[in-house]
């Protein structure tokens, strides 16, 4: 199969034998957005790359990841700028609503808040962010494309089903996705395929774990570790996603 822009990310996250191929994608983004907003090249100095991060701004995350970055002038160019747009949006928003008279019915309303433009405001800035609106869009396009070579290309079908699997939080995607990528023959075959990958993986997190913490048993002191070492790490990121262990990312000097 010709090889794709998409395919090749794709191909060397599977060929890392991580414990989620997505997990691998997601971070090699993350990292690359910050170099590209805060790195060397000055992005940051780009105007049309300054008025997409002053619409969208950054979740908490992706903030405090940019603040371990480095980069103390570049993320205050983006703060300066950002915070003017702020400010203007919070006047637009806050004068444009005066707090009226509230039914008792609406006080005991679970979503009462959501009826609060200010609080709605508010809630959508939360809700948006650079960086996690980025790996979104591209997120989909690299769903895409794992589907198609699962269904087209033998070796890496056969590398997926022999490989660790998936973490939690990317299995749920690919159980969502498949409804609309996969014919009804393909989807159940998939489908059956994916449980039992992901099944026979998280027993084996399970033994990992489960081992870590006998060698801590003094009659286990001299036993061997087996695949133990880092088993708390990889545990947590089967269930959740990400890299708990990785160090902080910095900019390059």
């Amino acid at each position: 199969m010709k090889e794709q822009l998409y395919m090749i990310p794709l191909n060397d996250a599977v060929n890392a034998n991580d414990e989620c191929p997505f997990c691998h994608i997601e971070r090699q983004i993350e990292q690359d957005l910050l170099d590209f907003v805060l790195g060397s090249g000055s992005s940051y100095m780009e105007s049309d790359i300054r008025e997409h991060t002053d619409k969208e701004g950054f979740c908490r995350t992706h903030f405090k990841k940019m603040f371990d970055y480095g980069n103390t002038l570049g993320n205050g160019w983006i703060l300066k700028t950002h915070y003017k747009r702020m400010i203007e949006e919070f006047d637009k928003q806050t004068k444009s609503y005066a707090p009226g008279r509230i039914s008792l019915k609406d006080k005991f309303r679970k979503d009462a808040s959501s009826a609060n433009p200010v609080s709605a405001w508010v809630t959508a800035k939360e809700d948006s962010c650079y960086i996690c609106n980025y790996y979104k869009e591209h997120y989909e396009r690299y769903l895409d494309t794992f589907f198609m070579m699962y269904k087209k290309d033998a070796d890496f079908r056969s590398r997926i089903e022999n490989g660790k699997g998936f973490c939690l939080t990317h299995f749920g995607d690919l159980c969502n996705a498949m409804d609309t990528k996969l014919s009804d023959k393909e989807r159940s075959d998939f489908y059956d395929m994916l449980v039992k990958l992901t099944r026979d993986n998280l027993d084996r997190l399970y033994e990992d774990v489960a081992w870590l913490i006998e060698k801590f048993d003094y009659l286990n002191k001299d036993a061997d570790w087996k695949n133990s070492r880092d088993a708390v790490q990889r545990g947590m990121q089967k269930l959740k996603g990400g890299y708990p262990a990785d160090p902080v990312y910095k900019m390059s000097k």
